[in-house]
């Protein structure tokens, strides 16, 4: 049973907190009843469209390269039900739980706006399956981000009508039907225009996208802290992230990650034992002297794709769609390009921040470059290997990532007779980008390990308050110096502490400057 605060639908709309909330903690949802009221004065509109013999898209014709075919009504519930059957065509692996309740989320958000013509009992079933915790079986395979992501969204209106498999609220695999009528949702009978209401829209990508934007921005920050640890591990300098230099560089997200550096820097012992004109050193490796020109470079990219997430958020999207003054009218807003291009972008900026990270975890591994530090931070050289296959790790992920940000939303592939001749492939790039931040958090906690052993081996020099604090939460769950130790769950706790916020939370209680 949820604990989260109800999300109320239809009244405004929905922020990415919400997206998160309902998808990841499972909120329970609220139709507004205004805008239940909305959707029911339009399906007046489409009632007499219907009614026309005239024809009308979606709701007396058929789909895509067939929209020239008119459909006698007596053969329209078959309609609405086999655009439904055909379209669940997703393949692979199946779909993350939250991304598809996010899905449905966003697609009850778009039917509870009153412009797609649905009846309010869609509206109500489609919140049902949600409070109830039934999550339709999503594939991988199956979307190319225009006229929606379609086979995802077909996926989700097939087992509001009763049909295909679900997973239940305790996550066991189930016939839709059972899980229907175990929690006493009558299945919906789609009508004249229903079935492409329910499955053009860009929710699949835009779901994926509102838990993006939540996890790098945890990420970003944990970012800074495990850069503040290899700097000060290191032996680096603070005095490159002061705020004059960085006023000379005006770019937003290198200030506020240079600000970040600069307070968990900022009372080190081991930064300030080194700070007389006795170090001669000129000036740090790129990796840790332009860590917040990388950072915030990434930081920036977040803004951006929040913005058209917000967007995107507040937009309605189908086709054909019901205007304000009671028009029905085609148009091409399910196109996923806006979308495609902010997931693709911030892949791009999630392997550069992954990039710079390996190479301080390596440089932090390397006697050669460490200042002091045995080699790999083993115990005893030769015969322990200490992090050296950590490195390994972090360098094989983030050649993946490096593959993760070639674009999606370059490529298309025509589509339905060449009727979809152009399509943004936004399904493809909320999938890679997706793994990319997984890969992203793994990274980083491989840094943070590495940083914190290697604060350990300047003893009796002691870390400052930030990075210390991060020490001793990576001490909770990982051995600190001494011989080889089965290294694998150290790494995947560290990564634990990475992906949850716990090394965010630290960071936040020290991120002042």
């Amino acid at each position: 049973m949820s604990t989260s605060s109800p999300v109320v639908v239809g009244a405004a709309p929905l922020s990415i907190a919400d997206v998160v909330s309902v998808a990841r903690h499972a909120a329970p949802v609220i139709v507004s009843s205004e805008a239940l009221e909305r959707v029911a004065e339009t399906r007046r509109v489409i009632d007499g469209l219907a009614a026309d013999p005239n024809p009308h898209y979606g709701v007396s014709t058929g789909f895509g390269a067939l929209a020239t075919t008119f459909i006698a009504p007596d053969r329209r519930l078959q309609l609405q039900a086999s655009l439904i059957r055909s379209h669940a065509a997703g393949t692979g692996a199946e779909v993350e739980r939250e991304v598809v309740r996010g899905l449905q989320l966003l697609r009850l958000q778009t039917l509870a706006s009153g412009r797609t013509g649905v009846r309010p009992v869609v509206v109500e079933t489609y919140a049902a399956l949600l409070n109830a915790g039934i999550t339709p079986i999503v594939r991988e395979y199956g979307s190319l981000g225009c006229s929606g992501d379609l086979a995802p969204l077909a996926h989700i209106a097939l087992a509001a009508m009763g049909e295909g498999d679900v997973r239940s609220a305790d996550g066991e695999l189930v016939p839709a039907s059972d899980a229907l009528t175990d929690a006493g949702i009558e299945p919906v009978t789609l009508v004249e225009k229903e079935g492409l209401a329910l499955i053009n829209g860009t929710d699949g990508m835009l779901a994926t996208l509102a838990l993006a934007l939540h996890d790098l921005e945890s990420l970003l920050l944990a970012a800074d802290m495990a850069a503040a640890m290899s700097i000060e591990s290191q032996m680096g300098t603070d005095a490159v992230f002061a705020a004059d230099l960085m006023a000379l560089r005006p770019q937003l997200g290198q200030g506020e990650s240079a600000g970040n550096l600069r307070a968990f820097l900022r009372d080190s012992p081991i930064v300030h034992s080194h700070k007389g004109p006795e170090d001669g050193r000129v000036q740090d490796a790129y990796s840790l002297r332009c860590s917040p020109q990388v950072h915030g470079t990434a930081r920036d990219t977040l803004a951006h794709a929040t913005l058209i997430a917000g967007r995107e958020l507040a937009s309605v999207i189908d086709n054909p769609v019901i205007t304000v003054d009671g028009r029905i009218e085609s148009n091409g807003n399910f196109h996923g390009a806006p979308v495609a291009a902010v997931l693709d972008f911030l892949a791009i900026s999630v392997a550069d921040v992954a990039s710079v990270s390996e190479r301080r975890t390596d440089r932090a591994l390397d006697p050669a470059r460490n200042h002091g530090l045995p080699p790999f931070l083993a115990d005893e050289v030769g015969v322990d290997s200490g992090l050296m296959i950590a490195q390994y790790a972090s360098a094989g992920i983030v050649s993946e990532l490096k593959r993760l940000a070639v674009p999606a939303s370059v490529d298309s592939i025509p589509s339905s007779a060449m009727q979809e001749d152009h399509v943004s492939m936004g399904w493809a790039a909320a999938r890679k980008l997706r793994r990319a931040i997984d890969g992203l958090g793994r990274v980083l906690a491989i840094e943070i390990l590495t940083g914190a052993r290697a604060l350990d081996l300047r003893a009796p020099l002691q870390a400052g308050p930030a990075t210390g604090a991060v020490r001793d939460l990576v001490r909770t769950v990982a051995a600190g110096p001494g011989p080889d130790r089965y290294l694998s769950p150290d790494m995947e706790a560290v990564t634990a502490l990475v992906q949850s916020g716990a090394v965010t939370r630290i960071a936040k209680e020290h991120a002042h400057d």
